[in-house]
């Protein structure tokens, strides 16, 4: 079993318009996830300077942080970073550019947990078409592991349309409405799990705090990993 938790934290940035990294990790530490994918978790300009301080993760939760970013100062790869629990091995780290008209990407990361598994984070695009696309690429980024997990801001307000491409080989749950954290209307955030992961348990944080720390209410997993499946 795993639990697996994505949260688009809006740069640490609440409701109440006020930056405060510390209010963050509390509901990232009350998911009690095994591994965390966060969206936005840099800022925007410039050289993209972290949300979250390194030394604030290190000082007040179990997590380590994968270093996905190239640049040595950020902690994503355009906005996706991503936290595992102390012991968890990383074996491999991947940078997907996605297609479409704005930068986006996501994080493949192989895992040697419960006989492998590969979670990639990302963040979709704003336009429908570019979503078909991003996810297109995506799948083909993890076509050679057969125990996978998508997970993040997909961005697309419909049940039906949009996910095309994930069909034929994943499974997208939708653990309820994240989107707006005030009033949530809309499930943006969602998981794309292959066959070798099955689905126990999923949900939506409503806590109050999660509902001033960030526009989006982060979502959690927990998930059973086949052990019959070759390792990818």
């Amino acid at each position: 079993m795993i639990r697996i938790a994505s949260y688009n934290m809006r740069k640490a940035r609440g409701l109440d318009q006020k930056r405060r990294p510390e209010r963050t990790l509390q509901v990232i530490n009350a998911l009690q996830a095994d591994v965390v994918v966060l969206q936005e978790a840099d800022k925007r300009m410039g050289q993209r300077h972290p949300a979250l301080p390194r030394q604030l993760i290190a000082s007040e939760t179990d997590f380590d942080l994968v270093e996905v970013s190239t640049n040595g100062i950020s902690l994503g790869w355009h906005g996706n970073a991503v936290l595992v629990r102390k012991g968890i091995t990383v074996k491999n780290v991947h940078r997907v550019d996605l297609p479409g008209l704005e930068p986006r990407g996501a994080v493949r990361i192989d895992l040697d947990h419960g006989g492998g598994i590969t979670v990639a984070a990302t963040h979709l695009g704003l336009l429908r078409g570019d979503r078909r696309a991003q996810l297109e690429t995506l799948c083909d980024a993890i076509a050679d592991c057969p125990r996978a997990v998508i997970a993040g801001d997909f961005n697309e307000w419909s049940q039906q349309k949009g996910l095309e491409p994930l069909a034929a080989r994943f499974a997208v749950h939708a653990p309820g409405r994240t989107f707006h954290a005030r009033r949530p209307m809309a499930a943006l955030d969602r998981f794309a799990l292959s066959a070798g992961v099955q689905l126990r348990d999923a949900g939506v944080s409503q806590d109050a705090l999660a509902q001033r720390a960030s526009d989006h209410l982060p979502i959690w997993s927990d998930l059973a990993i086949s052990p019959k499946l070759p390792i990818c």
